[in-house]
Order: C-alpha cells, then sequence, then structure tokens
C-alpha cells in the first residue's frame, strides 16, 4: 500500500529535537507530519532511557521555555499519580530518582506521557500528525531541494510519500543527509582542518565515533532471584579488556574522564571506592526512581538506568556501515548490556568476600520488550551537516577564549552549557573530558552549505566530533530542535529561505524576536558570562 501526505513541515525523526521541533512549529500555525521509527517518540529522554543531563542554572536559565515546562510537568505528573512522603512533595524542584548526574532523574514513561500531553492540542486537531515506526527509506529530490520522502511502516510495509515545503532531520544519526544527498561529515576531524587542540594530529577518520549504550532499567531487590539466562556473547565480553582500560571491562574498575586516573566504582552509595565525585555510585548515577520519596510500598527497591561506562559499545561504528555490520554491532551493544546485567547477577565482587548480586531485576515492563532492552540504542555521534558555519573547539574551550566567554554569535538561536564530554571511540581512543563555557547556538550551524529546504532538528547540526561533546546533551538538542521548527515556520510565513534570514539583519532580527517571544534565551545573563 503506498499513500501520500503532505504538510507545511515534514519532521523525519521523533527525537528530542524532532519533538521540540513539532511543538514550536504547530505553535506557529503550520500543519506538521512527524515519523518515528520506533514505538516512542522523545529520543534519548525515552526510547534510549538516559535521564536529562543539564547545565547548573537550568531551573531559572540555560534551556527554553518550552523546555522547563516540560520539566515542570514531569514534577506535576509525579504530584498526581504517584504518591511521594510530605517530604518530597514538600520539594519545589522535586528529583524523582535523586540522581547524582541529573536534577530531575524521571522514568521515560513519565517522558513519554510528558510529551505526548504536550504535542496534544496539536495531534488532536490534526495539525499534526504523528507515524510511529516508520523509516525514511528514499528521498526525491528537485536540484538543491527535496520534494518528498518515503518512509515505510517497519511492521506492516505501508509505504508513504511525505512532500512539505520544509523537511526536518531529527533523526539520532542524521539519515536524511545521505537520502538526499546533503553534504555531511562524520567522525573525526584532523586538526590541519579544524585547527582545534583536541582534534586528530593526524588525518581524519570518519569512522572514529564515540561509543553507543544499548541502556535498561533494573531495581535491587535484596534477597530475590533474578538472574537472567546466560548472554551468548558473555564469555568475549568477560574476559574483554581494551587497551587502554586499566582492568577487565566488566568490573568496578574505570577511569576518571577528566584525568584518566584509574578509579573503582562504587556499585551502592556509602562505598569505599575512589570516586568522581562525592556521593557517588553507580546505582544513584543515573537513578530513576528513590524509593525513599514515595510513599512506602510504592516500590520494591530503587530503579536505576544502566548507562554505565561498562557498556558502552565501541567496537564498531553503525553510522555509514553496510546493512549487515551495522546489524552486528546494534546485536554486540544489546549483548554487552545482557553480559554485564549477568556479570553483576552472578560474578561481580561483593564486600563480604561473596560474588553476585541476583536481588538485581531487568525491568522489561518498562520499555515492554522481550529482552528488557531499551527501544533504541542511546546515540551520542551523528552525521552532521556542512554547514554555512561549524562550531569549533576554540570557540568554547576556556583555554582558547582569553575574556573567559565563549564566542559571541549575532545570529544566535539559543544557548547551552555542558562540558565537551567525548565518550571512548570506535577508533580505540580514550575519553576527551574538557571544559566549556556557557555558549550560544549560532543559526548558520542549522544551515546546509547547498540543499535549501532541510534543516537539522537533532545532533546533527554543524559542529566537529569535539564540540558535539557539549552540544549533544538534552536541553540544547531541545533547543536546536525548537529553533529549526521556528526557522521553517518563519520562512513558510515570509516566503524567505533560512540562508536569507541569517544574511539579511533584519530578517534575522524578526525571526529573533519570535524566538524570544517563544521563550527561546538568546543570549546569557551577565551573571554568568559577565
Amino acid at each position: 500500500m503506498v499513500r501520500e501526505m503532505k504538510a507545511d513541515i515534514v519532521i523525519i525523526g521523533g527525537s528530542l529535537g524532532g519533538c521540540a521541533a513539532a511543538l514550536a512549529a504547530a505553535r506557529l500555525g503550520k500543519t506538521v507530519l512527524m515519523t518515528e521509527e520506533t514505538e516512542w517518540i522523545g529520543g534519548q529522554l525515552t526510547s534510549q532511557a538516559v535521564p536529562p543531563d543539564e547545565n547548573r542554572w537550568i531551573e531559572q536559565f540555560g534551556g527554553t521555555g518550552s523546555y522547563r515546562l516540560f520539566r515542570d510537568k514531569v514534577r506535576d505528573y509525579y504530584r498526581r499519580n504517584v504518591p511521594l512522603t510530605p517530604e518530597a512533595a514538600a520539594i519545589p524542584n522535586l528529583n524523582p530518582g535523586n540522581a547524582k548526574v541529573s536534577r530531575i532523574s524521571h522514568d521515560p514513561r513519565v517522558a513519554l506521557a510528558v510529551l505526548l500531553e504536550m504535542l496534544a492540542p496539536y495531534t488532536l486537531s490534526g495539525k499534526l500528525v504523528i507515524l510511529s515506526r516508520c523509516r525514511a527509506e528514499a528521498a526525491e529530490m528537485d536540484g538543491d531541494r527535496i520534494r518528498s520522502i518515503t518512509v515505510r511502516n517497519v511492521l506492516t510495509g505501508t509505504v508513504t510519500i511525505a512532500a512539505a515545503p520544509y523537511f526536518l532531520d531529527a533523526t539520532d544519526c542524521g539519515e536524511l543527509l545521505p537520502l538526499t544527498g546533503t553534504e555531511y561529515v562524520t567522525g573525526a576531524e584532523s586538526k590541519a582542518e579544524t585547527g582545534e587542540r583536541h582534534a586528530l594530529d593526524g588525518p581524519a577518520d570518519p569512522q572514529d565515533m564515540q561509543a553507543i549504550t544499548h541502556c535498561f532499567v533494573v531495581d535491587y531487590i535484596e534477597g530475590g532471584q533474578h538472574t537472567i539466562d546466560k548472554p551468548n556473547d558473555y564469555e568475549f565480553w568477560r574476559s574483554y579488556r581494551p587497551d587502554f582500560w586499566p582492568d577487565q571491562f566488566l568490573s568496578f574498575s574505570g577511569v576518571r574522564p577528566s584525568t584518566l586516573e584509574h578509579v573503582r566504582y562504587d556499585l551502592f552509595p556509602g562505598g569505599q571506592g575512589l570516586t568522581f565525585w562525592e556521593g557517588f555510585s553507580l546505582m544513584s548515577y543515573r537513578r530513576l526512581a528513590d524509593k525513599t520519596s514515595f510513599a512506602p510500598g510504592t516500590f520494591d527497591g530503587d530503579m536505576t538506568v544502566v548507562n554505565w561506562p561498562q557498556n558502552d559499545y565501541f567496537l564498531g561504528s553503525i553510522i555509514d556501515v553496510d546493512e549487515a555490520e551495522k546489524s552486528r554491532n546494534l546485536r554486540r551493544a544489546k549483548e554487552l548490556s545482557l553480559s554485564l546485567l549477568y556479570w553483576l547477577q552472578t560474578e561481580a565482587p561483593r564486600p563480604d568476600g561473596k560474588y553476585g548480586y541476583p536481588g538485581f531485576r531487568l525491568r522489561k515492563d518498562v520499555f515492554g520488550t522481550d529482552d528488557g532492552m531499551a527501544l533504541y540504542p542511546y546515540i551520542r555521534e551523528s552525521r552532521r551537516i556542512k554547514a554555512e558555519f561549524t562550531i569549533l573547539e576554540q570557540y568554547v574551550n576556556p583555554l582558547d577564549r582569553p575574556d573567559g566567554r565563549a564566542a559571541v554569535f549575532t545570529d544566535s538561536v539559543g544557548i547551552g552549557h555542558y562540558g565537551i564530554d567525548l565518550h571512548p571511540s570506535t577508533g580505540n581512543r580514550h575519553y576527551i573530558h574538557l571544559n566549556a563555557l556557557p555558549f550560544q547556538i549560532p543559526l548558520g550551524s542549522l544551515i546546509p552549505v547547498r540543499v535549501d529546504n532541510l534543516l537539522p532538528s537533532c545532533k546533527n547540526i554543524g559542529t566537529t566530533h569535539i564540540t558535539n561533546g557539549c552540544y549533544r546533551l538534552h536541553p540544547v538538542e531541545w533547543n536546536i530542535g525548537e529553533a529549526s521548527g521556528a526557522l521553517a515556520a518563519f520562512c513558510l510565513e515570509r516566503g524567505e529561505s533560512p540562508r536569507a534570514v541569517r544574511n539579511d539583519p533584519a530578517l534575522l532580527a524578526d525571526f529573533q524576536s519570535v524566538l524570544t517571544k517563544q521563550g527561546v534565551e538568546l543570549a546569557w545573563p551577565d551573571s554568568v558570562v559577565g
């Protein structure tokens, strides 16, 4: 079956950026068709199971108004639906998981419910149509413009030809870029090419990309017996030790990313291991539900996302490789995660001299998958457009900014802050973990060098391998999506191109005014960067 659908804007990919783009475009009166490969919209926040990584100012600024509204709605969801203790209920900035990495760590199912609620006025009115389980497979081009994108439902085989004046690539891997012939880069650039301190000394390596992680959720029930079947690849992962790692990968040994010094991870809070920071433990690192914040009996045990150093998969890429290689690496990433769980349940050393914690229970109910794994692996690095303007390390690294401020961009469409955080890579390279200054998102990084009606809306903007490390987290991806959705709507309203908006001061000022009215911050307060 083949059908045709039209909208003002077609968004391929229901990632977090895709959801923000759909919300922005629909709010500005445009019709939107959004497709998503999995059953869940929300990307890294939902189907990939990664609680928000954010800047320390996020409760007041450093994210868009709609992103902060999302956070407020998450807290409201818990207050309305889950019995909190009086003490937890009295906390204005409730953190359901009390996670170390996030000020609002929460269940991915809650994130999904809130996103759907925020989009409900537009889905119910028909202004936004969401096609789940659909993957882009072809593009029809007309010179430097996209005419249509063909998507196929991976379950039914139904083909939809989606046509629109504007297309947004909100996939986590930048899937529209090769389909449309849009110029892009992957992997690590060379120092000779970008001048970045931490780029490669030798030639660029397009296949040197950050690890992916297939996350899963567990809770811990002391005395429980929840050991899974032994994974097929367990013996390989049990003995695996990367050249740059201090011990077996499946162990409590690791490194401090900023210094690469050897540390020992604590599994539970209160241990004696060398830690990243005070109070760090793997169990509380990305905890989704701290049972002490809820009425007794609500949770059997704390729930946490296992997105730990030990299940980062970097033995091969899933981008720009053939389907067999991609499938092999996706399978092995999942096997690594299952092997980590089995090792925790059976062989992990305990302080009492015994081995294994069979009380770790794989929460298959969270995602509804047969194997209990997240619906999609966590993708840290995408294909990136060759953009009118590329964001380089020297614009955000304090060592390159004598005035102590990140580069100022007159075409700013948002702000963000996160350290330059690169995980071990498929090029067998170690962590790169650097400070970064509070930065802006330049409009030029959202505009491809040639294709006129395609906008990136996820991790596929004009960054480098290095700066992707600080532009890839939740509030920044949301801001990127919101800016691209608003830009497409603005261009339709004015009959102008994104390139014209960036390069015409009057148009740029008008567009930035639209963003500001929608709650997008264009510059950091002087109290932060002054």
